[in-house]
């Protein structure tokens, strides 16, 4: 049989497509490390490799803790609204104001904004309706240069109690839902799952810019019909309400490395002074012990009438401030930690007695009296005063 000869005008075409070929996978084609072409004896192949792992998101800014911290509070509400919450920024930029403390989850268990990390957000707990541009609020204040502390409520959390019973606190005498005075439902403080919730909303947090996590509501229930009590996992024939409370501090002070910012426990004022747990499970030195910051909360008004002889504790702020704030430093000192890590709540609203300048100031004066630098005002209206404050 004759061999069939190539034209060598084709052959040449043919040899000039192959080219133009290759020359389009090798320059054409997007270059990836899942489409690389390389040679072998019989020609060439494609080969196929894993995609390449995609770069993690950037790490957050977070601003260190101010030498003297001088807080106030600012909730979800306002914090959602510009036209309000403008006026506290401009608060702190104008006065001695270096940090504000902003509600990421309130006693209603809602978080204040749309949530990232799919474990939390199966929770169904996000509210995106109350502070919709979080990113956007956390950059304006780290360019002020403001230090941004989140604060969560961790076992009074309405939502989450209601949603997940097996995690509530129960009425012992019906074995439904435990209310208290505020009809305000509350989780399990031995609850293992409650205590993974509060790190990953912690953990949320910290990952949107947050410089600090401030756990509030560490405690057992005080207000209502508490004798009404059971508890799923809370065992109290086998240990006290402050052994359940710091096995809690203890499960965060073991991962607050994780979260990589300070951790705070508000605690009731009269921690201070009072030696037993009050019923609540709270105890001064087990919260110096595994927190960055404790944050006792002094205001005169939640005080009883005749505390240390006062009739009115509310109208004695310097005296009964400077009063609590030794004791602590005194306990503090005897507990080998640094009196430095109690940072008190002040009171900068009516109750008890009109608060005025002269009174918020004077808490303020018997905080560095009794040797301590760092503060936060407390006003449920986000309504501050002014003229208390110094200006910058």
């Amino acid at each position: 049989m004759k061999r069939r000869l190539i034209n060598p005008i084709t052959g040449y075409a043919l040899f000039l497509a192959g080219l133009v070929f290759f020359a389009a996978l090798l320059f054409v084609a997007p270059w990836s490390q899942s489409a690389l072409v390389y040679s072998t004896d019989d020609g060439f192949a494609i080969a196929s490799t894993t995609p390449p792992t995609p770069p993690e998101p950037p790490k957050p800014k977070h601003i260190e803790t101010p030498e003297s911290v001088k807080a106030i509070y600012m909730s979800s509400w306002v914090a959602g609204t510009p036209s309000v919450r403008e006026g506290l920024i401009k608060l702190a930029e104008e006065t001695e104001i270096n940090a504000i403390m902003i509600d990421v989850k309130d006693y209603t268990g809602r978080i204040s904004f749309a949530v990232n990390d799919p474990a939390l957000a199966r929770y169904g707990s996000a509210d995106p309706t109350r502070i919709k541009d979080i990113d956007a609020l956390i950059a304006e204040l780290h360019e002020k240069n403001i230090y941004i502390i989140a604060r969560i409520a961790v076992f009074q959390d309405d939502f989450l109690a209601r949603k997940r019973p097996d995690l509530a606190v129960k009425r012992a005498s019906t074995g439904n839902i435990w209310l208290d005075h505020k009809k305000i439902a509350w989780l399990d403080t031995s609850a293992p799952e409650v205590w993974d919730y509060s790190f990953l909303v912690a953990q949320e947090a910290v990952k949107r810019g947050f410089d600090e996590i401030n756990l509030d509501y560490i405690r057992f229930p005080s207000d209502g019909a508490v004798s009404d009590t059971s508890y799923p996992y809370y065992r109290p024939s086998e240990e006290s309400k402050a052994e359940a409370v710091r096995r809690y501090y203890a499960y965060i002070g073991e991962r607050k490395e994780e979260l990589g910012v300070p951790v705070s426990g508000d605690l009731f004022g009269m921690v201070l002074t009072e030696t037993s747990d009050m019923n609540i499970g709270q105890i001064l030195e087990n919260g110096l012990e595994y927190f960055d910051y404790v944050a006792p909360m002094i205001y005169p008004s939640h005080y009883p009438d005749g505390f240390n002889g006062w009739k009115k504790p509310a109208t004695v702020p310097y005296e009964l401030a400077k009063y609590v704030l030794d004791a602590g430093v005194v306990r503090s000192v005897a507990a080998s930690t640094t009196p430095e890590k109690i940072r008190p709540w002040l009171q900068d609203f009516d109750l008890g007695a009109d608060y005025t300048a002269e009174m918020v100031r004077a808490q303020i004066k018997a905080t560095y009296d009794a040797g301590l630098d760092s503060w936060m005002l407390w006003a449920p209206s986000n309504k501050y005063t002014r003229a208390a404050l110094l200006e910058e």
